[in-house]
């Protein structure tokens, strides 16, 4: 990576701490926030280009009547070794937010249950549900989650 898009990430994690997290958490606590979004949107920008491969395996899967969705199955359609089987990425939950805080918190948790065992347990190595669940209560999870979407960043494995 370059300096200059190195700056250009260090600037981007510095303004979500000083535009959402600051007065919700104490200064040493944003990474708590920060790392897990910052590994969450690489994952999802990875999946983005997949996503609507997964659905139609999913949709495949139930309509013939799988008892439980084989992971190898979702696996190809991926094209990684995790998945998400959710309707959501992290783009559509902002883009659906509707001003509605309980609903937001709602997408975002469907959206975490929707990856596969591997990532679910990086999810909770972070506890990121109780992150979510607290910035929720805050009024900021909609504005993290709108930073860590912006155009103005690309977390995509194109930029590293």
């Amino acid at each position: 990576m370059n300096h200059a898009a190195h700056n250009k990430i260090v600037s981007f994690i510095w303004s979500i701490a000083d535009d959402c997290l600051r007065d919700v958490y104490v200064r040493g606590k944003y990474r708590d926030v920060i790392l897990p979004m910052f590994v969450l949107r690489r994952l999802d920008c990875l999946l983005e280009g997949s996503k609507e491969a997964v659905m139609e395996e999913v949709k495949f899967q139930r309509d013939a009547g799988f008892a439980e969705l084989d992971p190898m199955g979702l696996k190809d359609a991926s094209g990684y070794v995790f998945y998400n089987t959710s309707p959501f990425t992290l783009q559509k939950i902002v883009d659906t937010a509707a001003n509605n805080r309980q609903q937001l918190e709602a997408n975002f948790r469907l959206y975490l249950d929707g990856f596969s065992p591997n990532v679910k347990e990086i999810v909770d190595k972070f506890k990121l549900r109780s992150q979510a669940q607290h910035m929720a209560a805050k009024d900021v999870l909609y504005d993290v989650l709108d930073k860590f979407t912006s155009p103005y960043i690309n977390l995509s494995p194109v930029a590293a």
